[in-house]
């Protein structure tokens, strides 16, 4: 499989499988979790990045573990949309672990991600030290959910 748009995922894919979402740091990478009907994205668990072979393994476990069909990858454009340094190292972890398991990847605009998890999170009165807890896979809620919402765009008429 490779990259592929959002609006080619939903035939790639059985009809309860979940997807991923994906914020990619250099020390923490942030997981969500779809539920079956693709509807709904819950951030699920941050890993502490431990080099790419090992960051997928542990991703390949959680598909596996939850009948995951397709990854949604946050990309960090700049704000005028070009790509920078955080873009390609982000895309060399994609490049990488496609070498490893195959499965349709979807990279999505993750601008202001975080800091739509970061009000959210203030909001609900978190602590700063909770907060750094979970704002990776908070933020990866955010980057999934975007995607499922423009994936029901694509859904067949039911």
């Amino acid at each position: 499989m490779a990259i592929v748009k959002i609006e080619n995922l939903t035939p790639l894919l059985k009809h309860t499988q979940r997807i991923i979402g994906i914020d990619f740091g250099d020390k923490m990478i942030g997981i969500a979790l779809s539920d079956t009907r693709r509807m709904i994205a819950s951030p699920f668990k941050t890993l502490y990045s431990k080099g790419l072979k090992v960051d997928a393994n542990e991703i390949i476990n959680l598909i596996e573990e939850f009948d995951v069909g397709a990854l949604v990858v946050g990309m960090p454009y700049h704000m005028n949309g070009t790509e920078g340094e955080r873009c390609q190292k982000t895309r060399n972890f994609i490049y990488s672990f496609l070498e490893l398991y195959d499965c349709p990847i979807v990279t999505w605009d993750e601008r202001l991600s975080t800091k739509a998890a970061e009000a959210s999170m203030l909001e609900g009165d978190l602590s700063r030290k909770k907060r750094g807890k979970v704002i990776d896979r908070v933020a990866a809620s955010y980057i999934l959910q975007g995607a499922l919402d423009c994936l029901a765009l694509y859904q067949p008429e039911a």
